[in-house]
């Protein structure tokens, strides 16, 4: 596989969830996932398709559409619409697990954690990654108001901006370690990334990548010319980001590796 992660996802997705996933991306790849492995909000595939070099075993999602998407891309080699909270799998089914920037969108998320360790082996490794307590108050547009000394308009704009990403769990490494324990893992490691400049500009792509939502919805393409020479300017403006190193002081993120115990 092109281990270009950066380009690999800036050809098919808008600029800022490209990076994002660029990043993630490259964690996936000293690790290993033992088979069969469960993808835990698969959504549309492509987080699969442009990440791993093999077919994985299971893509579970509760939304249809999306699931008709990654039908088309053939990186699962099955597809299950279900609640997380109750998967359609005997105890101890799966090798391994992964759920990529997931489990911030599920109210009692508890639920899904204790489900997802009752269909794991014993000894599995389940790995995902989640925005952190830092999100909120590292958004620009909300520390610039903060500056003005506006603290509400500040805090009203950072609760739009949950809104619209549809966080419910903004939560400290910690917090989710209780969690990983409390549902039945064992938490090996974790790191924070992405800093709060990479993440001006995951939050200001939400507005300036309305170009490519209006080419998906007319033509199912987010990009629709995905050449160097239509993205060398993107390319070169977020490569630094991509290229930074793990932030765990600062970074907005958390990568975790855990396992079933």
């Amino acid at each position: 596989m092109d281990q270009d992660f950066l380009w690999r996802n800036l050809s098919g997705l808008p600029y800022f969830r490209a990076l994002l996933r660029a990043v993630e991306a490259k964690f996936y790849q000293p690790l290993f996932l033992p088979s069969p492995t469960l993808d835990l909000g698969c959504g549309d595939g492509d987080f699969a398709r442009l990440t791993f070099s093999r077919k994985i075993e299971v893509g579970l999602d509760p939304w249809a559409k999306p699931l008709w998407e990654a039908k088309n891309k053939c990186v699962y080699h099955l597809l299950v619409q279900s609640d997380g909270g109750k998967m359609p799998f005997p105890k101890g089914y799966f090798g391994s697990a992964l759920s990529n920037s997931v489990l911030e969108h599920i109210p009692q998320v508890e639920f899904v954690m204790a489900e997802t360790a009752r269909v794991l082996k014993p000894g599995a490794p389940f790995i995902f990654c989640v925005p952190n307590h830092r999100f909120d108050a590292s958004l620009s547009a909300g520390r610039f108001f903060d500056r003005l000394g506006f603290r509400t308009l500040g805090n009203a704009y950072r609760s739009f901006f949950e809104k619209i990403s549809r966080h419910v769990n903004l939560d400290s490494p910690e917090t989710w370690q209780k969690r990983l324990e409390d549902t039945g893992f064992a938490l090996e490691s974790y790191w924070n990334y992405f800093s709060p400049s990479a993440l001006s500009v995951l939050e200001w792509g939400h507005y300036f990548g309305l170009p490519s939502l209006i080419a998906k919805r007319l033509s199912g393409r987010w990009i629709l010319a995905p050449a160097k020479w239509n993205l060398y300017l993107t390319e070169k403006i977020v490569r630094k980001y991509f290229e930074e190193d793990v932030d765990d002081k600062e970074g907005v993120y958390s990568f975790f590796v855990a396992r079933r115990r």
